[in-house]
């Protein structure tokens, strides 16, 4: 008798390989065409995807509707320590949009065809930023081995690597480890997140930094109390500068 938990696990591993035979049909209204270069999202399902602009929030990208056109910090950033000199994202994702959904599948059923299509936007938002804002390299948030190990990947490590490929930067993936297994920062506050994952990171062993300027590479930022852990760990073990840019930045 099959159970449940040997169900899942074939599903796992048969997902990614379910990728290179799809037919050429977007994988969440599964009507329109759409390619595997395109990460199998079809055009009528883009509709809803969003680019950031601004005006924005100065240090953490948070976007604002209205005629903002001088610089500003929004509440979140004030009440927070945050160590990353500034975060953006490229995307804004609410509700349960295309953005959302593409991520939810990604990260937590494999669904790894849809790659291309996160890839793709992270750069459609960052890549006029980086041509004149400098990096030594790209670091991926790390995620605890006991979850690496259930979740079976870490999506940030691997859209790091297929966005380094992009722009021609290398990925430092070993520069930091996550030390506590927290827990999932969904249901916290503002401040119970920045509380949560205070000290989560560490320096890998034996490793100092040289003041290189790095940008810290997610999936999804919501408060940044996450990427900011991340930053403060690497500014304490010799980075000169941290930056952050992630996919998309829940509102």
């Amino acid at each position: 008798m099959r159970t449940p938990q040997l169900i899942e696990q074939v599903s796992r591993w048969l997902n990614p390989l379910a990728g290179l035979f799809y037919p050429n049909v977007c994988q969440l209204c599964e009507k329109e065409p759409a390619t595997k270069a395109m990460g199998y999202v079809g055009k009528n399902c883009r509709q809803d995807v969003k680019l950031i602009q601004a005006p924005m929030c100065d240090r953490c990208g948070l976007p604002f509707s209205g005629d903002i056109t001088q610089r500003f910090e929004c509440t979140n950033c004030k009440e927070l320590d945050l160590a990353f000199k500034w975060s953006r994202a490229s995307v804004a994702a609410e509700g349960k949009g295309t953005v959302l959904e593409v991520i939810h599948r990604y990260k937590y059923h494999r669904e790894l065809w849809f790659e291309p299509f996160l890839v793709e936007l992270w750069l459609e938002g960052a890549r006029e930023v980086l041509k004149t804002e400098k990096f030594e390299a790209l670091v991926p948030v790390p995620l605890h081995p006991y979850k690496q190990r259930e979740r079976e990947f870490n999506q940030a490590d691997r859209l790091a690597r297929a966005i380094g490929k992009e722009v021609g930067l290398p990925v430092r993936r070993n520069l930091i480890e996550r030390v506590v297994a927290t827990r999932t920062q969904t249901k916290l506050d503002r401040q119970s997140r920045a509380e949560n994952v205070r000290k989560a990171f560490e320096m890998r062993k034996g490793l100092r930094l040289n003041r290189e300027r790095l940008l810290v590479i997610d999936d999804v930022l919501t408060t940044g109390a996450t990427t900011s852990a991340c930053a403060k760990t690497l500014l304490d073990g010799g980075a000169g500068e941290v930056c952050v840019w992630t996919v998309a930045r829940g509102l």
